[in-house]
């Protein structure tokens, strides 16, 4: 009952402090690569203005990657970004399983100065829109 009384007599601040954390929280997000579609991958990759880097470790990129993407895993780029920077002129667009890496190493890239962007819901939304993907190598 007290938190409901203070919020209707403190409207004014409760309102600035949830556009405070919603600021907060849109910066973060664009800080680590804005989210893509698969769709706008496509074009991206398509137009030659990106490179695809698949941050799953080895046995999960070798069952199914997109084509032409750089098999980077998340654990060896989090430390070390020297095979990304021969790209460093183009976008580059992070994948993962289901987008849980693709945000930290999007911020390590962008303090870098990579044009980054992130594949919204990993390669499990790929899957999900039926997109292909190649198996081996």
């Amino acid at each position: 009952m007290d938190f409901i009384n203070f919020v209707t007599q403190e409207w004014l601040l409760v309102t600035v402090l949830i556009a405070l954390i919603y600021v907060y929280i849109w910066r973060d997000r664009i800080k680590s690569g804005r989210p893509v579609s698969p769709h706008e991958v496509t074009r991206l990759v398509n137009d030659g203005n990106a490179v695809i880097v698949d941050l799953r470790e080895g046995a999960e990129f070798k069952a199914g990657h997109i084509v032409g993407a750089l098999n980077i895993p998340y654990s060896k780029l989090n430390k070390e970004t020297t095979e990304v920077a021969s790209h460093k002129g183009k976008t580059i667009i992070l994948v993962d399983k289901l987008g849980q890496h693709a945000g930290a190493v999007g911020r390590l890239l962008g303090k870098e100065g990579f044009d980054v962007r992130r594949l919204s819901g990993g390669i499990a939304e790929w899957q999900a829109q039926s997109l292909p993907l190649v198996k081996g190598k």
